[in-house]
């Protein structure tokens, strides 16, 4: 495997490749027979780079086809054109690349900062309309040197996407150049996936197990023309919670809930790929459909085996449901994506309606339930009236007992088992790591409040690791750059530190308007800050932090838990 990155200016390119047998550096500056005859040693090896399926690639191929990289960079990013529409030639070139960013929302730099890394930035700017000078190679290749040596660091974080993807490729028997694919794409292949345009989206099918009498104007609504919208949306209480009903996953929960006692979390296993299954919902474009309950049944029996091959089958079954709504995919068929999202709410509607004087709805989310019953012997008879609907609905149902919860909304809580281990969704209370790691203290504060009783205060002035108390904010492509005060900063990226310092000013960002400058404060930021944009790791915390915004964020957050 081969780790690399490009850099391209008007008059210049280079690339950094990193061996990981060697663990060796290669720098290729406007060579391009050195990087042809490098290519050509390693045509058959994976190439490994951070958004390199979208950019890289083909600035590599560009430079292998004598076009000017330059061009090809600026349809990639001034035109926002993909990088294969370039030309016809670079689909003939064999370019084996995995791409370590898993997600667009979260750039390199950001994933540099969560690690607590350095994330400054190359004072040389891509705009410079001439030859680089010695000094600016100089500080260009450090530069990246270091994003290669991140990439790594990245991809090691990720390795199991790395390891599914191949498991993927080696189980279904695909060619190694399926590495280069997203997992969709993937998906696509293994269900021999070809596309079909149809005109017949919301000519939708109600599951014919369905059971459903008290809220059957629930279904009436899904069967008038007018509501035939993505824009619209149904809000009904449904159990006396209020709930939300249209084209995507159920929503409902009791807001600003918290409580005790005996509760039940209610899941349907693999609810969207039992649908598809079970109501002829799957994608009209695959083969032979019998193949998807194949692979469904083949990993039930590794899993029960504990077999790891068991994962790669679990990437098709989860990721044909996603690939269905992608227009761009050869399984785009949007009547039975909104199928399997109509029926899915319906079928758990019609769990809560002959549940409903049984138990106590709490929440209601996608696959779902959060139930609390009075007395233990009353779990038996939840338990009788989802068998009744298992069978009836040829669903599954796993269950799991805890017995505190705190409900901000559908979307953030936290719930707390017996044995004190939890389990939590949201931003305010997830559980963070090495590749998602901001505001760090804040969340450890507010779970240590919800489950140990224990002062925001204490958690807070306890802690002694800077990093703990990062805030990593992104200046967008629709601003021009970010400020600290009224000083310019090089970076996008910044990592920021509430301070005490009554001189330190906030962080801002400045966009332009037509003629117009317009700056504004970059959300949930101290007014008054330090930005340390080097390494964090290991350093001790400055006396100029300050620890009283982070309590008071913390409690802020607790209090929209609590609703107060």
């Amino acid at each position: 495997m081969i780790f690399f990155d490009a850099e391209v200016f008007r008059y210049d390119w280079l690339f950094i490749f990193m061996d990981s047998d060697s663990q060796e550096a290669i720098v290729i500056v406007n060579d391009p027979e050195k990087l042809k005859q490098l290519y050509e040693q390693n045509s058959t090896n994976i190439w490994v780079g951070f958004n390199s399926r979208h950019y890289d690639q083909y600035i590599f191929k560009a430079i292998l086809c004598d076009f000017d990289p330059y061009e090809v960079s600026q349809w990639i990013i001034a035109n926002r054109q993909g990088g294969w529409g370039y030309s016809g030639a670079f689909r003939k070139i064999p370019f084996y690349t995995f791409d370590v960013m898993t997600d667009r929302y979260h750039g390199l730099k950001q994933l540099e900062g969560f690690m607590g890394n350095d994330i400054r930035e190359s004072d040389v700017s891509f705009d410079i309309d001439r030859k680089l000078t010695e000094e600016e190679f100089e500080s260009v290749i450090k530069y990246c040197r270091h994003d290669v040596e991140q990439t790594i660091e990245v991809f090691l974080n990720r390795l199991e996407e790395f390891e599914s993807q191949m498991s993927l490729i080696k189980s279904f028997k695909l060619p190694l150049s399926y590495i280069s694919k997203t997992k969709a794409q993937l998906t696509a292949a293994v269900l021999e996936a070809n596309k079909v345009d149809r005109d017949d989206e919301f000519n939708i099918a109600f599951p014919d197990t369905l059971r459903i009498k008290k809220y059957r104007h629930i279904m009436d609504w899904y069967s008038k023309p007018e509501n035939r919208n993505y824009e619209k949306r149904l809000e009904v209480d449904i159990a006396g919670v209020p709930h939300v009903f249209g084209w995507g996953g159920l929503h409902g929960a009791i807001p600003n809930y918290q409580g005790q006692g005996i509760y039940l979390n209610v899941d349907v296993a693999s609810f969207y790929p039992a649908i598809m299954i079970e109501y002829g919902f799957l994608s009209r474009n695959v083969a032979d459909s019998t193949k998807y309950r194949q692979i469904r049944d083949e990993r039930l029996k590794l899993k029960a085996e504990k077999n790891p091959m068991a994962n790669p089958l679990k990437i098709v079954l989860n990721g044909t449901f996603g690939a269905s709504k992608d227009k761009y995919n050869p399984l785009f068929d949007p009547r039975q994506a909104n199928n399997v999202c109509v029926g899915g709410q319906l079928l758990l509607l019609d769990l809560i309606e002959h549940l409903e004087g049984s138990c106590e709805l709490i929440q209601s989310n996608t696959d779902g339930l959060f139930l609390k019953v009075r007395r233990q012997r009353d779990i038996d008879r939840v338990r009788a009236i989802c068998a009744e609907w298992e069978k009836r609905t040829r669903m599954v149902l796993e269950f799991d007992e805890f017995e505190r919860i705190y409900q901000k909304d559908v979307n953030n809580y936290l719930v707390v088992h017996k044995d004190g281990s939890y389990k939590s969704k949201g931003a305010y209370v997830k559980k963070l790591d090495v590749l998602d790691n901001d505001l760090a203290i804040v969340n450890k504060a507010i779970v240590n409040y919800f489950i140990h009783d224990t002062s925001v205060e204490e958690t807070i002035m306890a802690a002694d690791k800077l990093i703990d108390f990062q805030k990593i904010v992104k200046v967008s492509e629709k601003y021009t750059y970010a400020m600290h005060g009224d000083q310019r900063r090089p970076e996008k990226v910044l990592r920021v530190f509430a301070s005490r310092v009554r001189t330190d000013p906030g962080v801002f960002k400045k966009k332009q308007v037509k003629d117009e400058s317009r700056i504004e404060k970059i959300a949930n930021t101290p007014e008054r800050c330090f930005i340390i944009n080097d390494e964090v790791n290991g350093q001790e915390i400055p006396r100029k932090l300050d620890r009283k915004w982070y309590i008071d964020l913390a409690k802020k957050r607790i209090e929209d838990f609590l609703g107060h």
